[in-house]
């Protein structure tokens, strides 16, 4: 069940100058959603494509209105100013999507503790943060949740033994998600996670040696995924560890083929899943 459209609900979304935070930003403005876009890169990344300005640029083309933010999403002040300017902008904030992540895909002996530091600061306490500073315009809107990018909990140690640091990182967001479902219950925000069912090609992705985009999806499917979780009522569901291919064919989506970035290529399962 869909309780309304995108039109004129606002989004908060971190880490949406590229990647999957653009693609869920752009899959939303085609509806005529706002979109507070927060993230770092005010210019443009040797290696990374994208920045708040070209990903507003690209939101206001398909169809939104776009406010673009410099924040680090590990500065308390940073993240509290940019709630407030995005309320006042768009007269409040209906959806928190918690996206901002680091990624080392490291082992214990090799992982610096700066790299450590980052990704539980960015992952983690970027996840608490933005859901607790958001949550007094969410339970003031109509139909308000919270969508963090972070895999289904999955206690076995094969999903630790290889990079300890960043599934503690990414768990970490998940275990958000648990808690806050609950916590919120009352106020009528839902609380979900969503995580891909395939490898996703993005551009941090590809600057992972080893990693062969070819055998994953376009971020699109994680997009379009998200937003039929937003169009949900909030007060029916919370608390659940959404996977992309999952909502898309409950939502009758029997043809993923078109999400493939090389069509025919086999497809390799994402991290955190069988």
């Amino acid at each position: 069940m869909r309780v309304d459209e995108l039109r004129g609900r606002t989004l908060f979304i971190t880490g949406a100058s590229r990647g999957i935070g653009l693609a869920i930003a752009l899959r939303a403005a085609r509806e005529g959603a706002n979109i507070v876009i927060v993230a770092k890169t005010a210019e443009a990344h040797p290696k990374l494509p994208g920045t708040i300005y070209t990903a507003a640029e690209e939101i206001e083309k398909a169809g939104g209105r776009a406010l673009p933010l410099v924040v680090d999403i590990r500065n308390e002040e940073q993240v509290q100013d940019a709630v407030r300017r995005g309320a006042e902008e768009f007269g409040g904030i209906d959806v928190l999507v918690n996206n901002a992540s680091a990624i080392s895909m490291t082992g214990t002996a090799e992982t610096a503790m700066k790299r450590y530091d980052l990704m539980m600061d960015v992952n983690v306490r970027g996840t608490f943060l933005a859901s607790q500073t958001c949550l007094p315009h969410l339970a003031r809107a109509a139909n308000p949740h919270i969508l963090t990018l972070s895999p289904p909990l999955d206690m076995r140690a094969k999903w630790f033994a290889p990079h300890v640091a960043y599934t503690i990182a990414k768990y970490g967001m998940s275990m958000c998600v648990l808690g806050m479902a609950e916590e919120f219950r009352p106020l009528g925000v839902a609380v979900n996670a969503l995580w891909p069912r395939t490898l996703i090609a993005t551009a941090a992705l590809q600057a992972i040696p080893g990693v062969d985009v070819r055998t994953g999806r376009r971020p699109e499917i994680v997009a379009d995924a998200a937003v039929e979780i937003l169009k949900r009522p909030s007060r029916t569901m919370t608390g659940n560890f959404f996977i992309d291919e999952q909502v898309l064919a409950e939502a009758g989506v029997t043809d993923f083929s078109g999400y493939a970035v090389a069509p025919g290529e086999p497809l390799m399962t994402d991290l955190f899943l069988d």
